[in-house]
């Protein structure tokens, strides 16, 4: 039987949770005043919200980086819309989620992220769920985000921090499907062969001219897929692997994460 709730009770509950003053206010009248158990009502309902709204599409969302000196973690969170995406109890969640990670690693993150993630599908009333995780270490290490939408990490051997992070704001805009060639499988030279070879079957040309199309147009490819081969954003005179080599430096590891 529910009982009048002072409304201290029902600003202290709702301090305490970020949730709205009914919502608040219901769980306290169902505790009858207790605020421990209407904590645990509300933890159940934020429970039984999140498992309703689990066949939504979560297409939105942010990324963060976090980084020390020899140590980056990139984290995504993702949810329906970019107006939740910009909502503070939302990027707050995505750095409280970033710290725990950071302070103790990404497992123990993931086991505890669900009940740090059902309170805000409460509140926010949409799908949230964790993205993709890495962690990447090394000496000389580069980040990039660009509209909190896209994050890269770039791990270098030699070179400079500077330059780790230019080549991880290339790879935002020109996104490389591969390092270098030698990643391009036989399946996939095979399969963009045929594409390529449709296309230029058509053309009314000499067979010895449509052969150096088809060559033309499939170096063309790989070399925009291939990093290494990629012309170097913020100088059009020279490649990736042109810029490492004048650097010495290569690269050791790359990670990057797409919101969309």
């Amino acid at each position: 039987m529910s009982k009048n709730i002072a409304l201290s009770l029902i600003k202290e509950l709702r301090d305490a949770t970020g949730i709205s003053v009914m919502q608040c206010k219901n769980a306290l009248e169902e505790a009858e005043g207790d605020m421990k158990k209407a904590l645990a009502i509300l933890k159940k309902t934020s429970s039984d919200i999140a498992l309703k709204k689990a066949g939504r599409d979560a297409k939105d969302g942010r990324v963060f980086i976090k980084e020390d000196t020899n140590r980056s973690l990139l984290i995504a969170l993702h949810c329906e819309t970019d107006f939740v995406s910009k909502n503070e109890d939302f990027i707050n969640l995505l750095s409280n989620l970033t710290n725990k990670a950071f302070k103790e690693d990404i497992e123990k993150m993931k086991e505890g992220a669900k009940d740090m993630i059902d309170p805000i599908i409460q509140k926010t009333g949409e799908k949230i769920e964790l993205g993709d995780v890495y962690e990447i270490k090394g000496n000389v290490l580069g980040n990039y985000v660009h509209n909190n939408k896209v994050g890269v990490v770039v791990s270098l051997s030699g070179g400079n921090k500077e330059l780790a992070r230019d080549i991880a704001m290339h790879i935002t805009a020109m996104k490389p499907e591969y390092i270098s060639k030698d990643e391009i499988t036989e399946d996939v030279k095979n399969t963009i062969t045929e594409i390529f070879k449709k296309e230029v079957a058509e053309i009314n040309k000499p067979e010895d001219i449509k052969k150096k199309m088809l060559e033309g147009k499939i170096n063309t490819y790989f070399k925009e897929k291939t990093l290494l081969n990629q012309i170097f954003i913020k100088n059009g005179d020279e490649t990736i692997e042109q810029l490492l080599d004048k650097n010495k430096a290569t690269i050791k590891e790359i990670k990057r994460y797409s919101i969309y």
